[in-house]
């Protein structure tokens, strides 16, 4: 009896001898392939689908809604609605007044820049944005960021005027970067920032940004320039002396004590989430007001004294288009800018997922982006979606992204006639609202189930939060950005191979290791490739397949067993193969034909049993040798062993 009969009457005694061959897909042209790959690339979602068979008109109006989202679902707004979003908006806003202040001074720059980041922005996002849940506004990691690498390039206090241009510079480039990538729809991009070393980022950042609130906290007056725990901790302590103040250090403390006292009270019941968010503009209120009937500025209180009163003014002619400058505006803007876009995207992801709606990762890019634009040419640094802010938002009934155009008002309003109010306000204060804002970004449970998870993602973790944490942000982002690479190409040029064995009682193979009751056939070697095989890979899974046929033959010689006459390689999860890997075949081919083993494909995709036809090495090691599930292949190899297991 023949191969095809033998292995009929294996699996079929009943039925007529009949094996499936592996089928070879219709040939396409060059063009359709091409295009086929670009569409499943770039327009994975079909974002053109609603432009089908519609007339010019519609078209029109669709193209207006695909750029200005707001224009779709404003036609739907209610009352109803409207009553959530101004609660939202109001909340927010008593949250983002007071925060904003005290990012503008982690980010080197004046208070008022940080109100100004909370008006233009915010309305620019309303329109064009696609998520009903993210709130508007500077950021502390961002703020940061921004901080740290604006101030290596120029001194913000020696050279306020280019500095702040600066700091419109990388704004206006942060915004081109985030438009870009939406626009040719680059987004999969942020994704290789990993979550592991984003969480060990987040945490690191979160540890800097609270070590930077000690010279407000203790009332330091010299302080610092440096970010990492050394340098930070070493100023502390040298100013121990003579340095700190205590009216400020009891101020800060007290206030923080309320503080984290609110944000427990909001977490323990979700009926009571608006005491954290208006946690911060009572202690405003509360502290500026104390310093001013008691004038403990006149104690060493530091204060922020002054915040320019009235709206953006323009700063399109303050950005660098020429110059020394500009490359550095560059380099910052899109470092700052994808870090902002990261954070946007993740926070616009979650809380679409928990009120189950479909999130435009590239609407969103290009929303972000222009806002930024906009928001440089508005006297405006880098804004982004805040994960406090849009969780005040969530929890308070936000329906759309009305309760930012609601936000934007409330600063309006407070640029045009209430800052002259904050005049009293001790610095201490704001330190104590940025420690209470970052401390929840140190996420110890994500950490732990990382460490648990996988091991080397908890290593991207830790040098991400380490690298932030003791040298500076840039580094800990570089670090973050460089373990993320890394892992991909471990995985991509180490892939996973296994072993398979037969199930008892069945005509399933499957890794041995993960099933040990899974029995080896005599005289023949099952391996499994659980990855695409590419330049990057390819010699080393034939070097690993002839390292595994070496062992065997050791236990060959050992135990007495069965030589291996016949290699078995299980290519259902090799999704594409290239001109090295076909290479590498041909080469662990001709070594087996010198050791006296046969060769077995089973079960190639379409891409991959094309590309064996077209180099013919499905002829070289015959077509009758390549089948489409491994039971077929053992059963061609040896009938009786594989009926016996």
């Amino acid at each position: 009896m023949d191969i095809q009969g033998r292995t009929a009457s294996y699996r079929h005694p009943q039925d007529a001898p009949y094996v499936h061959k592996v089928g070879l897909p219709p040939k396409q042209n060059l063009f359709s392939e091409f295009k086929a790959t670009l569409k499943e690339t770039f327009f994975a979602d079909d974002p053109l689908r609603s432009f089908k068979d519609q007339p010019g008109s519609k078209k029109f109006i669709l193209g207006l809604q695909t750029i200005f989202p707001i224009l779709e679902w404003g036609r739907n707004y209610s009352l109803a609605k409207f009553r959530g979003d101004l609660i939202a908006g109001l909340t927010i806003a008593s949250l983002c007044i007071p925060q904003d202040i005290g990012y503008a001074k982690l980010a080197n720059l004046d208070p008022q820049y940080g109100l100004y980041s909370s008006f233009v922005p915010p309305l620019i996002y309303a329109c064009m944005g696609s998520s009903r849940d993210i709130a508007i506004g500077p950021v502390a990691v961002v703020s940061l960021l921004l901080g740290t690498l604006l101030q290596d390039e120029i001194d913000p206090v020696a050279n306020a005027e280019e500095y702040r241009r600066l700091a419109f510079t990388a704004t206006f480039f942060a915004g081109i970067t985030q438009v870009t990538l939406g626009f040719f729809r680059l987004g999969f991009l942020i994704d290789f920032l990993s979550h592991a070393a984003i969480v060990g980022f987040m945490s690191g950042a979160a540890i800097t940004i609270a070590l930077q609130q000690l010279k407000g906290f203790l009332g330091i007056k010299k302080f610092t320039k440096k970010t990492d725990i050394v340098s930070v901790m070493h100023s502390v302590f040298d100013s121990a002396h003579h340095g700190w103040n205590w009216q400020t250090i009891v101020i800060g403390v007290s206030f923080l004590s309320f503080l984290l006292a609110a944000k427990h009270i909001g977490k323990k019941n979700k009926k009571f989430f608006w005491v954290p968010a208006i946690g911060p503009l009572i202690s405003v209120i509360v502290s500026t007001f104390f310093v001013f009937i008691t004038r403990a500025d006149k104690e060493g209180v530091q204060i922020v004294r002054h915040i320019d009163q009235g709206i953006n003014p323009s700063s399109v002619h303050q950005i660098y288009f020429k110059g020394d400058y500009l490359l550095k505006g560059v380099r910052i803007g899109i470092v700052a800018g994808m870090v902002a876009l990261t954070e946007a995207i993740a926070i616009g992801r979650t809380f679409a997922a928990m009120k189950d709606y479909q999130l435009d990762g590239n609407k969103e890019m290009v929303a972000l982006g222009t806002m930024n634009v906009v928001g440089s040419m508005t006297s405006c640094y880098v804004a982004t979606g805040s994960f406090s802010r849009s969780a005040v938002n969530y929890m308070a009934g936000c329906r759309t992204a009305v309760s930012n155009i609601i936000m934007a008002i409330v600063v309006f309003l407070t640029l045009k006639f209430l800052t002259p109010l904050f005049k009293y306000t001790p610095n201490a204060i704001l330190a104590a609202i940025i420690i209470s804002a970052v401390i929840n970004l140190v996420d110890y449970d994500a950490a732990y189930l990382i460490w648990k998870i996988d091991k080397f993602d908890f290593v991207a973790c830790m040098g991400a939060f380490f690298g932030v944490v003791f040298v500076n942000v840039e580094i800990g982002l570089l670090i973050a950005v460089s373990i993320s690479f890394a892992k991909i190409l471990l995985q991509v040029t180490r892939p996973r191979t296994a072993i398979l064995g037969n199930l008892p009682r069945s005509t399933v193979y499957r890794n041995i290791l993960q099933y040990p009751e899974a029995a080896k056939v005599p005289g023949v070697l099952i391996v499994r490739v659980d990855s695409a095989i590419y330049f990057s890979n390819s010699n080393y899974i034939k070097e690993r397949i002839l390292r595994w046929l070496i062992d065997e033959d050791d236990l060959v010689n050992e135990s007495g067993q069965t030589k291996i006459q016949f290699l078995i390689v299980e290519m259902s999860p090799v999704t594409d193969i290239d001109t090295s890997g076909i290479h590498a075949l041909e080469e662990l081919y001709r070594s087996l034909q010198k050791r006296e083993i046969q060769l077995i494909l089973a079960n190639p995709g379409p891409v991959v049993i094309d590309k064996l036809h077209a180099s013919s090495f499905a002829q070289m090691i015959g077509e009758d040798k390549i089948f489409l599930t491994v039971a077929d292949a053992v059963a061609s190899c040896c009938p009786k062993s594989v009926g016996e297991v």
